[in-house]
């Protein structure tokens, strides 16, 4: 019983983590110098967050996946305006993404 435990307690943890992975790449592309660089951490960001929802989706937490899912659709729209040299919104879709996968993590 306690190895169950364990891992459960270990996964969680796991999942949390990679949101905060997501989180911190998403707080680099609203600080990058240009679109590109916005979107290279975009696109970190999207990596770990497709992870953390799909572990959410796992636990049966709509409301966390729903956030999650609204802030790689932001990420989405960081890589396809940071790659087109849109600076400014990239980093405001980057900012939108960070604010969805805050409230996620209030979710829990």
């Amino acid at each position: 019983t306690s190895i169950l435990i364990i891992s459960l307690f270990s996964f969680n943890v796991f999942a949390e983590d990679v949101l905060d992975q997501a989180i911190r790449h998403a707080e680099g592309a609203t600080r990058a110098s240009d679109g590109k660089a916005a979107a290279r951490h975009a696109a970190d960001s999207k990596a770990q967050a497709e992870v953390a929802k799909k572990d959410e989706d796992e636990k049966n937490n709509k409301t966390a996946a729903k956030h999650i899912e609204d802030g790689i659709r932001s990420l989405d729209e960081v890589l396809k305006v940071g790659n087109e040299g849109k600076t400014e919104a990239a980093k405001k879709a980057a900012s939108d993404a960070v604010n969805h996968f805050k409230q996620a993590t209030k979710t829990k």
